[in-house]
């Protein structure tokens, strides 16, 4: 092989994987948002049955189906504008070096501490609340109309800024690494079919910011007290204090620390073999 069909095929791999890479992208943000997959599903539905009606020379709704192909994509980009923006947005968010602040684990510790410490004054009071963290996926877009804040994470601070008549306790508290960056902040209703009709605001914007980003939302209701954490889509109902601390310690933790810790295991466990053999 000469150079330029090396060059050729090297061209032609990365032409490939960087389409596949779209492509992973696109369903990887579009998979848990219930009208995208209904787009989906719509367009392998209509590219089977013109399959079908070539194969079985099925004229009239093979015709029909030509049109629908012609103007299909112009009719899914007006009717679902709203949520290919919203896959658009979230790849723009990315952010490929990952967490804007990796924390040391004195660092996650204690804003699991002063978190919990705040969520259990809340759901004893009954005083409603929604505090989402950040990570890899920027909420710039959501604090730039907020209150800023930019202050250290403290329990204090978050009672106060969630008690009653206090004109920052409606809309949700956003935290980036160790700081509560804004307070007020307007998050996206979830809108899947599925979620109980019982369930307020808090807990539709709650599912909603985990449905468009990676981050993790903290919901204390304020009728019933009961503690939630929507992470990853899913919406965790009525936690225990010790069940919130042990979701947020293991959603906070770094993987690469996951891999290191059990690179250590492993080398523990050589070493006790080691031992033993000896």
């Amino acid at each position: 092989m000469d150079y330029m069909s090396i060059l050729g095929t090297i061209r032609d791999i990365v032409d490939i994987a960087i389409v596949w890479f779209i492509i992973y992208q696109i369903l990887k943000f579009s998979r848990n948002n219930f009208k995208l997959v209904l787009i989906f599903k719509g367009v392998l539905i209509v590219a089977l049955l013109k399959i079908l009606s070539d194969v079985l020379s099925l004229n009239t709704i093979g015709s029909i189906l030509e049109y629908a192909i012609s103007w299909g994509p112009i009719a899914i980009i007006v009717i679902f504008q709203p949520e290919i923006r919203s896959v658009l947005e979230s790849l723009g968010r990315t952010n490929l070096l990952g967490r804007h602040k990796t924390l040391t684990v004195d660092e996650r510790e204690k804003l699991v501490y002063e978190l919990t410490n705040a969520i259990e004054y809340l759901k004893k009071n009954r005083i409603g609340a929604l505090i989402v963290i950040e990570r890899d996926y920027s909420l710039a877009q959501y604090i730039e109309p907020a209150n800023k804040i930019y202050a250290d994470l403290s329990s204090e601070l978050l009672i106060s800024i969630f008690f009653p008549n206090n004109p920052l306790h409606d809309g949700g508290v956003i935290l980036q690494g160790d700081k509560i960056t804004c307070a007020g902040a307007v998050f996206p209703t979830s809108m899947n079919p599925s979620i109980s009709k019982r369930l307020g605001t808090r807990h539709r914007a709650a599912l909603g910011i985990s449905e468009t980003t990676d981050s993790i939302a903290v919901v204390v209701s304020e009728e019933t007290g009961r503690i939630s954490i929507a992470v990853q889509s899913t919406l965790n109902y009525n936690l225990s204090i010790d069940d919130a601390r042990m979701i947020l310690l293991e959603e906070l933790q770094p993987k690469k620390e996951t891999f290191y810790d059990a690179d250590e295991e492993l080398d523990k466990d050589e070493e006790v073999t080691d031992e033993k053999n000896i």
